[in-house]
């Protein structure tokens, strides 16, 4: 099947010309319906005890009277998010991830190399201790998140992540899983680095019918380098062509993003 129209779709290099005043976002695009960030690792979405967060920030900084925020990334996660400037187009993109029609894309590094170089792993997510998650056997109501992997460079392992699902701390998860856990996720059994070394890639989905998709490539910590970025684009610059791993249908799990 052809792909829509796109109004946008490029890699942003560190120096994409819209920087806004802030270190910890940069505003990759804004129309009348959403803006289009570049979140910084360390900032939460929401307010985070007494920092303001980035919803907050982004309504500040623009002098918008409200912003809606339509998905989530953790803290310690970097890349492309949107945000709707009104109620409409918030509950249509609302919509869209909570029916599993908006296509995400992510890169992560680890220093072990996974039990499989491509696969998916499916299962319910379970609270464990201290805030983390568990992948449990059964399928309920599944995580569902499909990779393919590659050499970096020796000692080095690089994701590429389609989450099919949007459950907390889901990706972190399946790569431990997969006895891979993401460099600099002490939480999951990271080995310590400068950065937690997830990134949302690519983001991709329609408004007043329009498709828009926008590849951000990461532009923070000293593994995420120019190395890093060549291999990305490289082998990974149209992750929506790539041929991914079978989901079965009884996979196909509700989406609570």
């Amino acid at each position: 099947m052809p792909l829509p129209p796109l109004e946008f779709s490029g890699f942003l290099p560190h120096d994409f010309a819209f920087f806004a005043s802030r270190s910890v976002y940069q505003i990759v695009d804004q129309t009348a319906d959403f803006i289009v960030v570049n979140k910084a690792p360390g900032i939460s979405v929401h307010k985070d005890q007494a920092e303001a967060g980035l919803t907050m920030l982004l309504q500040q900084d623009l002098g918008l009277e409200q912003i809606y925020l339509v998905h989530r990334l953790d803290k310690v996660t970097s890349g492309v998010m949107v945000f709707a400037t009104n109620a409409e187009v918030a509950a249509a993109l609302s919509e869209q991830f909570s029916n599993r029609e908006v296509s995400k894309f992510y890169l992560a590094l680890s220093v072990l190399k996974p039990k499989r170089k491509q696969g998916l792993v499916c299962g319910d997510m379970q609270k464990s201790r201290r805030g983390s998650w568990k992948l449990s056997r059964s399928q309920h109501n599944p995580a569902v998140t499909q990779f393919i992997s590659s050499s970096l460079k020796p000692g080095f392992r690089l994701f590429l992540i389609k989450p099919a699902t949007g459950k907390t701390h889901q990706i972190r998860v399946a790569l431990k899983s997969e006895g891979a856990p993401i460099l600099g996720d002490t939480m999951y059994g990271g080995q310590q680095a400068d950065r937690m070394y997830l990134h949302a890639y690519q983001l991709g989905f329609s408004v007043q019918g329009k498709h828009f998709r926008y590849t951000v490539l990461p532009d923070s910590g000293e593994h995420f380098n120019q190395l890093c970025k060549e291999k990305v684009q490289a082998a990974y610059d149209q992750p929506e062509l790539i041929a991914w791993p079978h989901i079965p249908k009884f996979s196909k799990a509700k989406n609570h993003e």
